[in-house]
């Protein structure tokens, strides 16, 4: 990393620089945080993201926190949870581990636990964004026309192709769980998933009013690639378009990330949603149960094989996989399997 140029993080509108540091007989690099000309509060101003309560002793303040954040809070033996309580002079209590609670911030002066409550802050979310999303957006793509137009279009592959470089059966979707991502989420408590449903619900009236409350015609038809070089592919996607050749179902993916991104419960990845419908990744080759985050380019590459798709795209270039009424966006659990065989949904808003 640049030290003369860190990364910076916006918390609640105020600028935070993001500096990597390596603590004694540890390896591993842990973030260390530092704001950048923090302006002082005044004695009766409130903290901006939480309210900071009075009491005989004091000034306190509770923050809800995932139990699987814990650890990253204390830090090795208790060093970062020290040095926050040394740097704003306050006392940081925090729940025993695995049991769901409040971490309570308090000390002497208001202005000191509203300076600990923001770096906390800082450090929630830059660990909050090294965890694997646990749950996406999704609109299921596993109409019964569709499965039977991706078994042929898999087994016509593979019977012309399998050949070609790194072609082969594991690199292939589950047919039950075709889908298009809108956008990922990291859900670490019962509390956040609840948040997100009921967000989800909140969104329901402009759904209805893109959709007129009816189900959207979809055409699956084509098939492009992610990267810049169709001789080295890590995903293989099914271009999918609305059949009235309208651009609603962009504009209900684009608007449902604005509207997770600004409650907090996402993080904005590209101007744009993607949309596409994965057939063949390469992540399936070690589990075939992994997903993508839904955007382009190669995040890992030396622990993936890529393929040789230059003849299936030059064969199926035009390939229909069919048709299908879309009726829903739903909340999906990641590594989940629900009756159906798509994934367990958390939450849903039907288009009717």
């Amino acid at each position: 990393m640049d030290v003369l140029r860190p990364a910076l993080i916006n918390i609640n509108g105020r600028i935070y620089r993001r500096n990597a540091i390596k603590e004694e007989h540890n390896e591993e690099e842990e973030d260390d945080f530092y704001h950048d000309e923090r302006p002082e509060l005044a004695p009766d101003e409130v903290c901006e993201s939480h309210l900071i309560e009075q009491t005989d002793k004091g000034f306190c303040c509770a923050i809800d926190v995932p139990s699987v954040l814990y650890k990253y809070i204390i830090g090795k033996k208790g060093e970062t949870r020290k040095r926050l309580e040394s740097d704003t002079k306050t006392s940081i209590n925090i729940p025993k581990q695995g049991i769901e609670g409040q971490i309570v911030v308090t000390g002497s002066q208001k202005t000191a636990v509203s300076s600990a409550v923001t770096r906390l802050e800082v450090l929630i979310d830059s660990f909050r964004r090294k965890q694997p999303f646990t749950h996406f957006l999704s609109f299921a793509l596993n109409d019964p026309q569709i499965q039977e137009g991706f078994h042929t279009f898999k087994a016509k592959v593979l019977e012309q192709f399998s050949k070609d470089s790194g072609v082969d059966d594991s690199i292939f979707q589950n047919p039950s769980k075709l889908h298009l991502t809108i956008g990922t989420l990291v859900l670490l408590n019962e509390t956040e998933m609840n948040k997100a449903c009921d967000h989800l619900q909140e969104f329901r009236h402009v759904i209805k009013d893109l959709t007129e409350g009816k189900p959207l015609p979809l055409e699956v038809m084509g098939i492009e690639y992610m990267n810049d070089d169709p001789a080295v592919v890590d995903v293989l996607y099914a271009k999918v378009n609305l059949k009235d050749r309208s651009d609603r179902l962009q504009v209900i993916a684009d608007r449902l990330v604005e509207h997770f991104v600004s409650a907090g419960l996402m993080v904005r990845e590209w101007d744009k949603v993607k949309l596409h419908g994965t057939v063949m990744n390469t992540l399936f080759r070690k589990d075939c149960t992994a997903e993508d985050s839904g955007g382009p380019g190669r995040k890992n590459p030396r622990d993936r094989e890529a393929f040789d798709a230059r003849n299936i795209l030059k064969t199926f270039g035009s390939y229909r996989f069919g048709e299908l009424d879309l009726s829903s966006v739903q909340l999906s659990q990641r590594y989940s399997t629900d009756c159906t065989g798509y994934y367990s949904t958390a939450g849903s808003v039907s288009f009717a």
